[in-house]
């Protein structure tokens, strides 16, 4: 059960990630109170405590942007994976639980003689 449960507070993470990163740098001033991407509070408080006064028009710039879009829809592409492969990532997280509960007598782990790439698991 706490395998499910990690799997989908994982997605949820990924998607509230993805879903604010991709739109945060587009929305518009003013829209459900925010201030615009280059020119909130936090960014001007950064540039006058650091002297890098460009600092705002770097991150206002259409690149900044676009790289932070990407990562938003990469976060949302991690989400969407995990959706549609849920049932295998929940037995393998459950197979490793239930693999590292052994130990020997002293309580030493034992080694792994797996030698399958984690990739390939």
């Amino acid at each position: 059960m706490s395998a499910k449960l990690s799997v989908i507070f994982y997605i949820i993470l990924c998607l509230e990630i993805g879903l604010v990163l991709t739109l945060a740098p587009w929305i518009p001033q003013g829209f459900f109170g925010l201030s615009d991407w280059g020119n909130n509070y936090f960014l001007l408080y950064a540039a006058r405590k650091t002297g890098f006064y460009a600092l705002q028009t770097v991150v206002a710039s259409g690149w900044v942007r676009g790289a932070v879009t990407g990562v938003g829809l990469l976060n949302l592409g991690i989400a969407f994976w995990e959706i549609f492969t849920f049932k295998q990532t929940v037995s393998a997280l459950q197979r490793e639980v239930a693999g590292s509960g052994s130990t020997t007598k002293d309580g030493a782990q034992p080694l792994s003689t797996n030698h399958v790439p984690d990739n390939r698991r």
